[in-house]
């Protein structure tokens, strides 16, 4: 008994060694710690509502989100209010060195070009933030990896997107393309305009070329896989909007249930096109010239040179780097496009400067890949829609172990926000005119624009800049090529002006575009 009784105790001691472990680990993380960091930052200058418990600005975030899109707003650039509500009211509050409170974590907003440049830098100690694990249900490849296996998947994925395979799936994105146009020129006449939400339609272009050029298949083929992305994104950003519990994405809820289900289907659906083609390369015939296949050949090669299946890829990461291909290949372009016709419907001088450089360049023929490159017109119509409206709302980094951003100290816990939106439109860099469209401030590239600051960052900027940004370049160069060549349009009176953040800077009510056949 007296055993007994000994070992009852040294449980029972040991429960509440853990019990007390596990409740000041917890009063840290909702309180001690947060007050720490902000007690740091407020002797350093900077200034942000008091921090209040667990939920930090988050309710004030969602409220003026909901208040922001609550109604369209006039045709201006100046976009940010409706966009990052949040974010522009501290501004205007506190200034250039303020701060918000995302639950128990400081956002600090880093506005100075020198300081960007040098925490993109810093790929160890400033990371993407992992604080609500259900994102990872989108991203979980190599946009979200740090250290060893960031630089393994990088290495391996990096062939894939080398210029002389973009140059070869240049004639799977024309082909795309004319789908998308002869679908358009059944419904369009020369006589007159004809109205159409373009948006769906250029979603489905970049979703079948992405289908494509990574999967050797077509968008009829891949629907299923993104349906079942876009009922995630709706589920994971509703998710990720509030304060994550650790431990909550556990919990059996409707929500959390509905979203393991998507992801397991998403899985599936991806493991059978994963699986189909490894069967073929063991029966040795002929690869396939996209993305997938040269993933899997150059992760076989990686493995065979070392002579260890631990240098290479699993089938697990395969899987998660196809949905990133999937989601960030098709929502970019889109999103790109969009805005462009959007633009350009509005801006007509410009649409027409660039169809006839278009026309002189390729003629009525399909866009190639040398000729693309003698688009400067369209390049700068291309870099001035990005500089506006960039897929990318804002870019945030969570400091691993405490830095230095010139005179300023940064510790572990202190997140740090670059926001976009408002840099690209930051007057110091880009003039009084930051707030209008001006191709014409990139005329001499893209480093004259900038006066060679980082400045301009579209996707992302340093070592982890995306590793797609020239695949979707191509790809819009192509698809407004022949938009071009073959329609003339201009903005509806039922457009409504309302971008909003969701995953990327979206119109919340489509893109109602005015089209005319030439």
């Amino acid at each position: 008994m007296e055993i007994l009784g000994s070992i009852r105790d040294s449980i029972w001691a040991v429960a509440v060694v853990c019990l007390a472990v596990w409740g000041w680990r917890f009063l840290n993380w909702i309180w001690l710690r947060p007050k720490k960091l902000e007690r740091c930052l407020r002797k350093q200058g900077f200034a942000g509502n008091p921090y209040r418990l667990l939920t930090g600005d988050m309710k004030d975030i969602a409220a003026m989100r909901e208040q922001a899109i609550s109604s369209p707003m006039n045709f201006s650039h100046d976009i940010a209010p409706r966009v990052i509500p949040s974010i522009n009211h501290t501004f205007h509050k506190y200034g250039k060195n303020s701060f918000m409170w995302i639950g128990p974590y400081p956002r600090v907003h880093i506005m100075d070009p020198d300081q960007l440049k040098a925490a993109f830098s810093l790929m160890h100690d400033v990371q993407k933030p992992s604080i609500n694990p259900l994102s990872r249900l989108l991203f979980d490849g190599l946009t979200d990896h740090e250290g060893p296996k960031w630089v393994k998947h990088r290495k391996i994925i990096n062939p894939a997107f080398h210029f002389k395979q973009l140059k070869d799936m240049v004639p799977a994105m024309c082909e795309s393309c004319t789908e998308m146009i002869r679908k358009w020129e059944e419904v369009v006449s020369k006589d007159e305009y004809y109205e159409l939400d373009v948006m769906p339609h250029l979603g489905n272009l970049a979703a079948d070329v992405i289908s494509r050029t990574a999967f050797g298949s077509s968008y009829e083929e891949g629907k299923m896989i993104f349906i079942r992305l876009k009922q995630l994104i709706n589920l994971v950003v509703k998710a990720t909007s509030t304060v994550y519990i650790p431990g909550w994405r556990f919990v059996p809820t409707k929500s959390n249930n509905i979203m393991k289900k998507i992801s397991k289907e998403l899985k599936t659906l991806l493991m059978d096109v994963i699986n189909k083609r490894q069967r073929a390369m063991m029966a040795g015939e002929a690869m396939h010239n996209d993305l997938l296949s040269i993933l899997l050949q150059s992760n076989l090669k990686e493995i065979l040179e070392h002579g260890n299946n631990d240098v290479g890829m699993s089938i697990e990461d395969i899987v998660d780097e196809c949905r990133v291909f999937y989601l960030a290949g098709q929502e970019t372009t889109a999103m790109l496009l969009v805005w462009t016709m959007v633009l350009l419907s509005s801006y007509t001088r410009w649409q027409d400067l660039a169809r006839e450089e278009v026309l002189q360049v390729f003629g009525n023929n399909k866009p190639d890949f040398d000729g693309l490159n003698r688009l400067k017109i369209v390049t700068m119509i291309l870099n001035e829609v990005l500089r506006l409206y960039p897929p990318p709302a804002l870019i945030s980094r969570l400091v691993q172990n405490e830095i230095k951003l010139g005179k300023l100290s940064f510790p572990a816990g202190v997140m740090l926000s670059f926001p976009i939106i408002l840099i690209h439109r930051d007057k110091n860099l880009w003039g009084d005119d930051a707030n209008e469209f001006n191709p014409d401030r990139f005329a001499e590239g893209v480093s004259k624009a900038t006066q060679n600051q980082a400045g301009f960052f579209p996707f992302g900027w340093g070592p982890r800049i995306c590793i797609g940004q020239n695949f979707a370049i191509i790809e819009a160069k192509i698809a407004l090529s022949m938009i071009l060549q073959h329609f003339s349009f201009e903005l509806s009176s039922s457009y409504k002006h309302a971008p909003t953040s969701n995953l990327t800077t979206r119109p919340q009510h489509g893109a109602h575009i005015m089209l005319l056949k030439l």
